[in-house]
């Protein structure tokens, strides 16, 4: 039985596995990258900096976390229209998979019966259109991006879900502007409830929710969830050092119109990033940065700043880019490092 419920709740944290990142070279520098992104990957991290593709570009990346447990999936491909103009497709998928299903581990007569387990996942995806195109004023350009959100919890509940980001980037010599707005109006996840009895786990005969009033007392959570907009601002300067070096430095602030445990916190909340990319010949990379900074509440009650700092390295070889992120470097934040790893591919390699 599917039950449907006609009431939303909006929520600080909603479809948080879409605030991760993609893209090594973007993790490696805190996710500071919403004024310079300008390959496949400003999909996700600004869609206006589409524009700047000079030929077809996919993109792909995996991540695990939690000691193995999640998987982190991204897959993206991107083409210029023409010269004003270009599209990316790009796909996310974050799933535990391999979950014990127990539900079904006592049979009618009250026994303990092994074979009864099942296994299922819980996975969400998120299916994204991109478009950008310059505007008449030089440096300026925009984009938009158009998502479906598909998440599923096994045989027990599933939703689909709908929402749009605007972004801009502005270029004036060797400064660069972004502003990347997510979940503009807001997005919506319709969820499909299966409703279901816990059973008779004593052998007694009388349902268990007859019997312990907590379970009686349990109510369906909420079917439509709504994901509040964010912000994220950027400003970039790049640096030529001699010939064959450069450096590409950013200053990100993460706005979300909430209550949060970010360092700055009231009815809205900010968390600042920074990130640097150094580069020789465009041919290998090297990147830091830290970000996520927040309020963290100790045992004790008391409340330390946690902070996550990434590093990264790349290289790049007749349009084949390899990178590598460690994230949160020294555990100084309550995230658990992880490594990642990306590919992008140039479709001039094949030219």
């Amino acid at each position: 039985m599917v039950v449907s419920i006609s009431s939303a709740q909006t929520r600080k944290y909603s479809n948080e596995f879409l605030n991760i990142g993609v893209d090594a070279g973007a993790l490696g520098m805190a996710n500071s990258v919403v004024a310079t992104s300008a390959d496949v990957n400003s999909g996700y991290w600004n869609p206006a900096g589409l524009i700047h593709l000079e030929d077809n570009q996919a993109s792909f990346m995996h991540a695990a976390y939690f000691a193995n447990i999640a998987n982190y999936d991204y897959l993206a491909y991107a083409m210029p229209l023409d010269e004003k103009s270009a599209i990316a497709l790009s796909l996310i998928r974050f799933g535990v998979d391999d979950i014990l299903d127990t539900t079904s581990l006592v049979d009618a007569d009250g026994n303990i019966d092994y074979t009864r387990i099942n296994l299922f996942s819980a996975a969400d995806y998120a299916f994204t259109f991109s478009y950008s195109r310059k505007l008449p004023v030089e440096g300026l350009s925009y984009g938009a991006n158009a998502k479906v959100i598909r998440r599923i919890i096994g045989d027990f509940a599933s939703s689909w879900g709908f929402g749009f980001d605007v972004g801009l980037q502005y270029q004036r010599g060797n400064w660069h502007f972004g502003l990347m707005a997510r979940d503009i109006t807001q997005t919506f996840n319709a969820w499909s409830v299966e409703e279901f009895t816990v059973g008779d786990l004593n052998g007694d005969g009388i349902p268990d929710e007859d019997q312990i009033p907590q379970l009686a007392d349990q109510e369906l959570p909420e079917t439509t969830e709504i994901t509040l907009p964010k912000v994220q601002i950027g400003v970039a300067r790049k640096f030529d050092l001699g010939k064959k070096f450069g450096l590409n430095t950013e200053l990100d602030m993460n706005v979300r119109f909430a209550e949060t445990n970010d360092i700055i916190s009231s009815s809205i909340s900010i968390s600042p990033a920074f990130g640097f990319q150094l580069d020789y010949s465009k041919m290998v990379y090297l990147r830091g940065g830290v970000g996520n900074f927040q309020n963290i509440e100790q045992f004790d009650g008391t409340k330390n700043v946690g902070f996550q700092p990434n590093f990264g390295v790349g290289f790049n070889y007749k349009g084949i880019q390899i990178d590598y992120a460690l994230t949160d470097i020294g555990d100084q934040s309550a995230a658990i490092y992880s490594n990642v790893f990306s590919l992008k591919v140039d479709w001039s390699v094949f030219r």
